[in-house]
């Protein structure tokens, strides 16, 4: 990398020790470099909400106001050209593929080394991709999933969300509340992710989002 260049980047991950951990292994392939942390998916939004440039997001799937891929997927509807790294404990290939079919730039295991990690980095910021070379990303999913995931990443941050929210059980009203929106603004919501995931109901809607989750690692162990 450039010595001549100054990056910023952005470590998201509820873990403090891995952070500090990230840190130094990025912090040493720059002369010049800001990293911004976070060990909450509202510290994460709070950070891309007040400005400036952010060159990378180095992102873990599970942390506090996330669960499985909803903020990744959440980063990339609002946040479409913004390079995210997915840094995660759970190297199963399926978890690996589906990062990369909802727009992550890379995908780099807790358990590789720093060298790894750095090479990683250093590849997306010049705008190429990396994963674990024995990972087929060639792979398809079946039709189904497929088409569902096609049908999530049609979301627009907002309603990546709400969705969430309904994930986690709250009613319009408390949606509403967290949002800082309107309950008629909500159901709007509501019904445009009905429409775009081609369900009924707001329990077909969170069983939808859930199969692209279940089934493809245990929820305890996925970090």
């Amino acid at each position: 990398m450039s010595e001549a260049t100054s990056h910023r980047l952005l470590i998201a991950d509820d873990h403090p020790l891995f952070r500090g951990a990230l840190r130094e292994a990025v912090s040493g392939l720059f002369d010049r470099v800001d990293v911004g942390e976070a060990g909450t998916f509202e510290e994460v939004t709070g950070l891309l909400e007040r400005g400036g440039e952010i060159d990378l997001v180095l992102l873990d799937l599970r942390m506090p106001g996330v669960r499985g891929f909803s903020g990744l997927m959440y980063l990339r509807a609002q946040y479409p050209s913004l390079p995210i790294i997915v840094v995660s404990a759970n190297d199963d290939p399926a978890v690996i593929r589906r990062c990369m079919e909802f727009g992550a730039s890379g995908f780099i295991p807790k358990t590789l080394g720093i060298d790894v990690l750095r090479e990683a980095t250093a590849r997306v910021l010049q705008g190429g991709v990396w994963t674990p070379p024995d990972i087929d990303l060639a792979r398809d999913s079946d039709a189904e999933t497929a088409a569902m995931i096609a049908r999530l990443s049609s979301l627009t941050p907002q309603q990546v969300r709400v969705l969430m929210m309904l994930s986690g059980g709250l009613l319009n009203k408390q949606i509403a509340y967290e949002l800082g929106v309107s309950e008629a603004t909500v159901k709007a919501h509501v019904s445009a992710i009905l429409q775009k995931l081609g369900v009924e109901s707001r329990t077909q809607a969170v069983i939808a989002a859930g199969k692209i989750e279940a089934g493809q690692w245990p929820q305890h162990t996925l970090r």
